[in-house]
């Protein structure tokens, strides 16, 4: 970011300063990384409390705190403090302030699946013509997007950032910090239902995303789902679409799958995306809509794009020994596991190998967790995983019904946890096997696809 007075931070945030002299030239919530010239701003979390290690922050060049109470400072620190009511309202307050100050164009992300591969791929293809900055990894809470802000230099032009939700305002909130320039919803799907309830509570706090756009501004939904159209009709919200129908603004067409790849035309132009299966296509038309915006044609785009590398833990394709290995393991709901079957089942067209399926729970359901845990075993063997190794605890709803539902010999395993399946991948797993690993971030699965590293590389 660019150096700022510590006097105009305490204007904006509305503190109370001890003392207020000087500059910052970034802003921190970590102090294990905290650096000279930070602005460390004091976070209560669930498992951490920033306030407990301000001194941290000063002894390792921190100039400044931002607090939310009274902390005993040590003696000669001679750094500033600014107190506050609420340190990330704070953060997101500062975070609007110099958004509204900066000359980059903000695009905005959500959707209840690939907004992390939407990102890269934007990210990208923009980075072969602007300087742009892209959210560090997932950053798309109330912490998150302010510091994918704060982040960007003023040389830079384009800032690209997810917008994520798990109960209704919260997108609303960040759409009007992050005020983009582009705003985009790439689809919506029933996600984080235990704080939403039902699908078109979720679209609309998806599509309020546009509340924050600047005079100008565009807003894209995906017009393959009806439920987002239908949300901005009766809103009144001026909206353009992509997507595979012929009705949408932009289009994708003569779209093939891949076993690692997929291929499709937009605009007269073949798009061939080093990515498999039907979401990443979904994934790279959103990406085009933003990049077209920018001036970019469809032949630009297509050659950018045949460079992209895979997502870590999201549809990542490793090749373990003579394993290979569908890693994919970041989150989990039941568009995305239905995507990423879909692609397992791809990687299985040869038919010579077997496929296995390591399933962790999709967290966060609600009331809905049993249903949508037994739908997903029939996913299982309509895609027709040989071996079901799940772990978690609504797996044994989801092997069960897998177990029902497969007309041939499918074997299923259950266990209490991913360790537990870690600690057997050695018993059930053969050399040759096409694996697909995946489960919400509470599984933690990817200590299984470490495991499989450990035994067959």
């Amino acid at each position: 970011m660019k150096e700022f007075s510590i006097q105009s931070l305490s204007r904006i945030i509305n503190a109370r300063p001890i003392k207020d002299s000087g500059v910052f030239t970034s802003v921190n919530t970590d102090s294990r990384n905290t650096r000279d010239g930070d602005c460390f701003f004091a976070i209560a979390g669930e498992n951490f409390d920033g306030h407990e290690y301000v001194n941290d922050a000063f002894a390792k060049g921190a100039v400044c705190a931002v607090v939310g109470k009274d902390v005993k400072i040590s003696k000669g620190a001679g750094k500033s403090v600014l107190r506050v009511e609420d340190t990330i309202k704070a953060l997101g307050d500062f975070a609007a302030e110099y958004r509204r100050a900066g000359n980059f164009k903000v695009v905005a992300i959500t959707g209840s699946v690939g907004k992390t591969t939407t990102r890269q791929i934007i990210y990208h293809v923009l980075s072969q013509h602007f300087r742009v900055v892209q959210s560090p990894k997932s950053f798309n809470n109330n912490i998150g997007v302010p510091l994918t802000l704060l982040n960007a230099e003023p040389e830079d032009e384009i800032i690209i950032s997810e917008l994520g939700s798990n109960h209704p305002g919260e997108i609303g909130y960040l759409t009007r910090i992050a005020q983009p320039d582009i705003a985009i919803v790439i689809n919506v799907h029933p996600a984080h239902l235990e704080g939403f309830g039902n699908i078109e509570t979720i679209a609309k706090e998806k599509v309020s995303i546009c509340e924050g756009l600047r005079d100008g501004g565009v807003f894209f939904v995906n017009g393959d789902f009806e439920v987002l159209v239908n949300t901005c009709r009766s809103k009144g919200i001026a909206f353009k679409t992509f997507g595979k129908s012929k009705r949408s603004d932009i289009k994708a067409t003569k779209i093939i799958s891949e076993r690692f790849s997929s291929q499709f035309t937009i605009d007269g132009t073949e798009i061939v995306l080093p990515l498999p299966g039907a979401g990443n296509v979904e994934n790279a038309l959103a990406a085009w809509a933003v990049c077209s915006q920018f001036g970019l044609t469809s032949d630009s785009f297509a050659g950018d794009v045949r460079t992209l590398k895979s997502v870590a833990m999201r549809a990542e394709l490793l090749q373990i020994g003579k394993l290979t290995v569908l890693s994919d393991c970041y989150n989990a709901n039941p568009a995305s596991m239905k995507n990423a079957l879909g692609i397992l089942a791809g990687l299985h067209s040869d038919g010579n190998r077997r496929t296995v399926f390591i399933c962790g729970d999709m967290a966060e359901l609600g009331g809905q967790s049993e249903e949508l845990h037994r739908e997903l075993g029939g996913f299982i063997a309509k895609n027709k995983v040989q071996l079901l190794l799940a772990a978690g605890k609504f797996s044994k709803t989801t092997a069960q019904a897998a177990k029902k539902a497969a007309g041939y010999d499918l074997q299923t395993e259950i266990f209490e946890d991913t360790i537990s399946i870690c600690n057997n991948l050695q018993k059930f797993i053969k050399d040759t096997d096409i694996i697909l690993v995946k489960g919400s971030r509470t599984a933690k699965l990817e200590k299984a696809v470490d495991k499989l590293k450990e035994i067959f590389s």
